[in-house]
């Protein structure tokens, strides 16, 4: 399959974009006339940088307000082209993309349409040259494929086809499913773009937030089954015009664009094995099973320090690697590693962020093949020496500053707890939290899996997390919604499996004064912000808690006087939440969802604890406002140590 890209989709100068075109995989590029017009360097210059970069320019566009305009403009817009035809020899390309006339004084009419294409192209063949027609969602008299097609299909003229961009069938609601009676032979170009749904302008909806395929909230999946299904065998391009791209990295986007791509045409061929799509082979979406460990980096000090927090939450020291200054803290089904090597990745991390999330083991069907996806989406594999008892565990490096380890059920990594870690006799009793009995230390407090984990990054990082997370796994995004911090506004969305076994938040910070912002400024990056713990009973368990020496996060009192009112409950249970620190919701079903938190360790990291109840699915959202005013007043003063 040809890949390509339009120049405009990334940030930069045009040498820095197409370097980062290349480096990301694309075979082709679209040269988008004003990325062209600012370079201070002739065409054959262009020409020759872009196939010094191993890349083919695969079309020059756009040339806009052709096709029934009156005289004399009609005149002056065939000596345009004329001019246009004369760069792209130089260029080396052979396809101009011509978008639909927006111009106030041009004319309607299918038949005077095609015969100015007819005209255009002849000339464009005695020059070696093709013409791709473009409807714009806001065209004048042509807005819609189908009048495009119609055009093209009059004008009969072999030189002469129909582009087709994904964004203006998909904005203007047009069935895709009309792109099948199109002859795949007369289709001269496919552009993608996805966008999230918002009722605005289509210019300004298209030139602003346009997206990757994945990314948004447009059909092109079935757009693009569609096109297959005609027999279209060329070129599928990129052409994304995006405000927060245009200030990103252009080597993130790039890849971000080739991801997408690659995750969009797989799902198509899996959907319709019968269209032939031209993609080397790679596992579907792996099925993810939940997160079988979490890994913090610490000091020898700050070790201890976590280590006191996770025996207050009801943890116990289940262990330290055979090999390595690791040790592994157990609640049910909960592993919480904590790394003091001096050396390797956890070490490079914590010089970095400090005491902090650096590795996270997913739980999956294949572990060998959710690697083989994953680089077959261009992440990056993740590999250091592996020392004496260790297993060789697949993993990657996530996005953000951490890793990924993957781990499965058909191979000896299901045993990694036992061949790597051993119990020593100290570990129990080394670890008993202070006022515990005598003669052993307490049960546990009632945790029993990872219900979520809450990653925190920049605004403009988030699509690149979402497409990363639902190109490599089976997951879905749930809606964004706007969490209140009394700093900003917080942009979070969640990342989940069909059957809510493996549940990842994703916060993006607009700025530092945000909980979430100060966590990413003071850690330097983006990383894990919270652990959210489950229980199956959140009273008896802060009992347990509160028997351990666990001091909750304070909320207001006001917070309580109105939840009472606005759900009419029952004063004693009320009084109950309250007594506890335990927040609450409830969804139009009557589900039920219980948090506790813990105070905040170091610049905003924390720990939560969730009970689910009738089939709640949701994350609590309409509690964050008030968690993170908590929150913020438990911060302590810039400036001052830890404890």
């Amino acid at each position: 399959m040809k890949t390509a890209i339009a120049t405009v989709s990334i940030s930069g100068d045009l040498k820095e974009k197409l370097a980062a075109i290349a480096a990301a995989g694309f075979s082709g590029v679209e040269i988008f006339e004003n990325d062209f017009l600012a370079f201070d360097g002739g065409p054959r210059e262009v020409g020759q940088m872009v196939r010094d970069h191993g890349l083919e320019i695969s079309l020059y566009q756009p040339f806009r307000d052709f096709e029934g305009m009156p005289e004399p403009q009609r005149s002056r817009t065939f000596d345009r082209a004329e001019r246009k035809f004369d760069v792209m020899a130089e260029l080396g390309t052979d396809l101009m993309l011509v978008c639909s006339n927006v111009s106030p004084i041009s004319l309607g009419g299918i038949d005077r349409a095609a015969a100015d294409f007819r005209e255009l192209g002849e000339r464009a063949a005695r020059r070696g040259l093709k013409i791709g027609y473009e409807a714009l969602a806001w065209g004048r008299h042509v807005s819609d494929h189908r009048d495009a097609w119609e055009v093209v299909r009059r004008a009969d003229h072999p030189a002469v086809g129909v582009i087709l961009d994904s964004f203006h069938t998909l904005a203007r609601g047009i069935d895709p499913e009309t792109i099948r009676s199109i002859p795949g032979d007369r289709i001269a170009f496919i552009q993608l773009a996805d966008a999230p749904k918002i009722d605005m302008d289509l210019l300004y909806w298209s030139r602003h937030f346009r997206n990757m395929p994945g990314e948004g909230d447009l059909d092109v999946p079935a757009f693009m089954r569609a096109v297959m299904a005609t027999g279209y065998q060329g070129v599928v391009s990129l052409e994304i015009f995006n405000d927060q791209f245009r200030g990103g990295s252009p080597k993130s986007i790039a890849v971000d664009g080739y991801r997408s791509l690659v995750n969009l045409m797989d799902g198509v061929r899996r959907r319709e094995p019968s269209i032939a799509v031209d993609l080397p082979a790679m596992p579907d979406r792996i099925a993810a099973k939940g997160i079988e460990f979490v890994e913090f980096t610490a000091n020898e000090t700050e070790a201890g320090e976590l280590g006191g927090l996770f025996a207050a939450m009801g943890f116990r020291k289940a262990g330290r690697h055979v090999s390595k200054d690791v040790s592994l803290w157990r609640q049910g089904e909960i592993n919480l590693v904590v790394n003091t090597e001096r050396e390797g990745f956890a070490h490079a991390a914590y010089l970095v962020h400090g005491t902090s999330v650096c590795d996270i083991g997913l739980k999956v069907e294949d572990a060998t093949a959710t690697l083989e996806r994953a680089r077959a989406l261009k992440a990056e594999p993740f590999e250091q020496p592996v020392g004496p008892g260790e297993l060789k565990i697949p993993a990657i490096r996530g996005v953000g500053a951490g890793i990924m380890h993957f781990l499965d059920d058909e191979s000896e990594l299901r045993n990694v707890w036992d061949i790597e870690f051993r119990v020593e006799e100290s570990d129990d009793a080394s670890e008993t939290p202070a006022g515990e009995p005598a003669d052993g230390p307490l049960p546990g407090a009632g945790l029993t899996r990872i219900d979520h984990i809450a990653q925190t990054m920049n605004y403009e990082e988030m699509l690149t997390w979402t497409l990363f997370y639902t190109a490599i796994f089976a997951t879905r995004r749930t809606p964004m919604v706007d969490i209140v911090d009394p700093g900003g506004l917080i942009r979070s969305q969640a990342i989940e499996t069909a059957d809510g076994s493996l549940r990842i938040t994703l916060n993006g910070a607009e700025n530092r004064k945000t909980l979430a912002g100060h966590f990413i400024a003071e850690s330097f990056g983006s990383s894990v912000q919270h652990l959210a713990f489950s229980t199956d009973d959140i009273f008896a368990t802060a009992e347990r808690l509160k028997a351990h020496g666990f001091a909750p996060l304070a909320i207001t009192a006001n917070y309580y006087d109105d939840l009472e009112a606005r759900f009419g409950l029952d004063p004693d249970f009320a009084d109950r939440l309250k007594a506890e620190n335990i927040l609450y919701d409830r969804d139009g079903d009557g589900g039920e969802y219980f948090q506790l938190y813990s105070p905040n360790y170091g610049e905003g990291f924390f720990f939560e604890i969730v009970e689910r109840r009738g089939g709640y699915d949701g994350y609590g959202a309409a509690n964050a406002q008030f968690r993170i005013a908590a929150q913020k007043r438990s911060l302590r003063p810039k400036g001052m140590p830890r404890g």
